[in-house]
């Protein structure tokens, strides 16, 4: 492996460093055809669901809420949740939480409720 080849190492808190707003997700790594994208949450987001793909949330600092149809799950932090596809959902915070998201490079945060909060030209940080 030559040295130009060799990866650096990505610090999730510099990065999350970098911006403020509230739900808008940010892309710090890719693999394969997956994005990990890191996005600062508070408030309810819209309901919505994915129908060709699972989404993964780990919560990186403080604490949200997806609800589902029939209930809700609490996610601390360093915890992670496998939203199901075609599963409607609505992510939730009460106070400020700090996210990485993986899912497909396609994928559109607000899945199939479109609106305001969708991001089309998602930034690299």
């Amino acid at each position: 492996m030559s040295q130009e080849s060799i990866p650096a190492a990505i610090n999730l808190g510099e990065k999350l460093a970098l911006f403020s707003e509230h739900w808008s997700p940010k892309i710090v790594a890719k693999m394969n055809d997956y994005y990990f994208k890191l996005v600062k949450v508070e408030g309810e987001f819209v309901w919505h669901s994915h129908p060709d793909t699972d989404e993964v949330f780990l919560v990186v600092q403080g604490e949200m809420r997806i609800d589902f149809r029939g209930g809700a799950v609490e996610l601390k932090q360093g915890e992670l949740l496998v939203v199901p596809r075609g599963a409607d959902h609505r992510p939730c915070a009460e106070r400020e939480c700090q996210i990485l998201l993986i899912e497909p490079v396609e994928t559109i945060n607000t899945g199939d409720a479109g609106g305001e909060r969708t991001v089309i030209d998602l930034e690299w940080i």
